[in-house]
């Protein structure tokens, strides 16, 4: 059965500023996300359907598991862990910028227990100031690649040997580094896509256990597959305006569940969040060791 066969249900029918980075917190068998303008982080349970929110001073880029119930939560200069039941809040890292009015952007915990979190500069001005960072539990900051646009794409497959991430504007790359899960050590940097316009500028990402890599494609609204080499296996529409990132879910890592962005511009489609039955199971959530 191929992917447009399966099932796309729209799981969630409500417009976000900019839907982002989707956690599948198997815990309490939750859907996790955030706003990023609106400086909330969302939850959704999939087995009552009740919805909790969690509101924040800026905005919220990114955030992931961490360990005892907690998340680890990008903000526009720190990451923080934040314990969602009592609301407590603690600094692991701050980071400064190239420029003035940036933020972070994308992030992912790694399968090395470390969050991996980008930035992004908006002026769109070489040189370019965002950078992809290794932020580890005891809050040193690690600096692995400069000159990007906006850093996003995050993904690691299964084994936690190759790391995907992307530049979702300027010249629109995605890259594959090979990654030691041991030590959090990413070499041999090689391009997989460049400035691929017909599949849609490359967004979040996320690996299944075969070891293709899913990609949201905002500006064709499109779901992308790549195999580990790049090459292109599967590309399809989906029915929202501006996808932004899958993560796989559910309680056997079977839903591919999809974000989204209200982008402004009159183009078809819906907004909120899609939820897509798969054959295959997504690499599980990894979780900030601190």
């Amino acid at each position: 059965m191929s992917v447009r066969e399966r099932q796309m249900t729209l799981l969630v029918d409500e417009r976000f500023g900019v839907g982002e980075s989707p956690v599948w917190d198997a815990d309490n068998n939750r859907l996790l996300w955030c706003d990023i303008p609106a400086g909330r982080i969302h939850a959704l349970s999939l087995e009552t359907g009740a919805r909790q929110a969690w509101k924040f001073d800026g905005p919220v880029p990114s955030f992931g598991l961490a360990q005892n119930g907690r998340w680890v939560v990008a903000l526009a200069n720190d990451v923080i862990l934040f314990d969602p039941e009592v609301g407590d809040r603690e600094i692991v890292a701050t980071i400064t910028h190239a420029k003035p009015n940036m933020r972070l952007n994308d992030g992912k915990v790694g399968p090395d227990g470390a969050f991996w979190v980008g930035s992004m500069d908006g002026t769109q001005e070489a040189p370019l100031g965002g950078a992809l960072y290794r932020v580890a539990p005891d809050g040193t900051v690690t600096t692995l690649t400069t000159g990007i646009a906006i850093s996003n794409g995050l993904a690691w497959n299964a084994d936690g040997t190759l790391l995907y991430h992307s530049d979702s504007r300027g010249s629109m790359w995605l890259d594959c580094w090979d990654f030691d899960p041991s030590t959090g050590a990413a070499t041999n940097r090689r391009r997989l896509r460049d400035n691929d316009l017909a599949a849609g500028r490359a967004d979040g990402g996320a690996c299944d256990l075969t070891g293709n890599y899913w990609s949201a494609g905002p500006s064709q609204s499109r779901l992308n597959c790549f195999a580990p080499a790049g090459t292109l296996i599967d590309s399809f529409p989906v029915p929202l305006r501006n996808p932004t990132m899958p993560c796989f879910g559910g309680p056997e890592m079977k839903t591919l569940f999809v974000t989204s962005l209200d982008s402004k511009e009159e183009v078809s489609g819906r907004d909120g969040i899609l939820a897509i039955a798969m054959d295959v199971p997504g690499v599980p959530v990894h979780k900030f060791r601190r």
